[in-house]
């Protein structure tokens, strides 16, 4: 489906946030003015939209962003948003404001969201993928997840440090409630004995045995990295069902928020300027309903409705037996 091209547009950040997403704001915004388009940006997500809290944006008004991590709009969990009255509400703002062409840079929900509001409001919208977890369909990574592995890597270094000197057993649990790509990634990189993640049935027997034969032989530090969803309770669960089997003493570290801040490396600072530039001429083009991502490289559209259809499913079988080899 396509529609004219727009003159006034918004955009907003919603979920979590994720380094990269003021480098899109940036891409999107003097993009848009190139072409003589009015910008503004809402406040706090869908929020904004159902509060008409919203600022005009230009050129100078995006300066000096692009090494920020964060979002200079604000984010949040719109709650009201997921209701048939809150994407009324929000439809009849857009419509009040003037806007026509809504730009959404989030993860699952925001896009779900962007979704829904289009059975409520005729006016084009765009999505672009911002979140750590690289768990979107239609993309091969999502903006924010490189500045996320490094943040995560520099953090498992400096544990095994520590984990050597004391010969000691460090469980760390990085983000990936569904996805395991943060976990796969920074366990490869950091030279982890061992990385849990939700794809592969969790096997907590082999793990302890794994352990307990490399004890024997002499290892002293021992990394494992786990996703939160790697089963209910986390990294908790697994240290105290590892300490039950095997009778050794876990170390636990909980990376959390620190894997969502930061300034943006560069590759993800490109990653977002490709797709908010790119999303811009899609919409000029006339293109709705759309997420704008990378596959293989170059420039894709997805449909909403297909992005869990298209999702890259992760195949670490492969990297976990290398890893598996590389670390006796």
């Amino acid at each position: 489906m396509t529609t004219a091209p727009p003159k006034k547009i918004g955009i907003l950040t919603s979920g979590g946030d994720s380094p990269g997403m003021n480098a899109c704001i940036r891409a999107i915004t003097r993009t848009a003015v190139y072409h003589e388009l009015e910008v503004v940006g809402f406040r706090s997500g869908f929020k904004g939209v159902l509060e008409m809290d919203f600022r005009p944006l230009g050129s100078r008004s995006v300066s000096n962003i692009i090494q920020r991590g964060g979002t200079i709009l604000g984010s949040s969990r719109c709650e009201e948003f997921e209701e048939k009255e809150g994407l009324y509400r929000a439809a009849e703002n857009l419509r009040e404001i003037g806007i026509d062409a809504l730009f959404v840079i989030g993860g699952n929900g925001s896009l779900r969201g962007a979704r829904e509001l289009m059975d409520s409001w005729s006016g084009q919208v765009i999505g672009l993928p911002g979140t750590i977890d690289n768990d979107l369909g239609g993309t091969d990574w999502t903006i924010g997840f490189f500045t996320a592995l490094d943040t995560a890597l520099d953090s498992i270094d400096k544990i095994r440090d520590t984990a050597e000197a004391f010969e000691r057993i460090f469980l760390i649990e990085v983000m990936g409630r569904l996805a395991g790509d943060i976990a796969l990634g920074v366990g490869i990189s950091g030279g982890a004995e061992e990385i849990l993640i939700p794809e592969i049935p969790l096997d907590l027997e082999a793990v302890g045995r794994r352990l307990m034969g490399a004890k024997k032989r002499g290892k002293g530090s021992y990394i494992i990295v786990v996703a939160e969803g790697v089963c209910n309770g986390g990294a908790h669960e697994v240290a105290r069902e590892i300490t039950r089997i095997t009778s050794y003493e876990c170390k636990l570290c909980v990376l959390g928020h620190t894997q969502r801040g930061g300034s943006p490396t560069a590759r993800d600072r490109i990653l977002a300027t490709r797709l908010g530039a790119h999303a811009v001429k899609v919409a000029l083009d006339g293109a709705t309903g759309v997420m704008v991502g990378v596959q293989k490289g170059e420039l894709a559209l997805t449909r909403f409705e297909n992005l869990e259809r298209d999702r890259r499913i992760l195949d670490p079988e492969q990297l976990l037996k290398i890893n598996t080899m590389l670390t006796i």
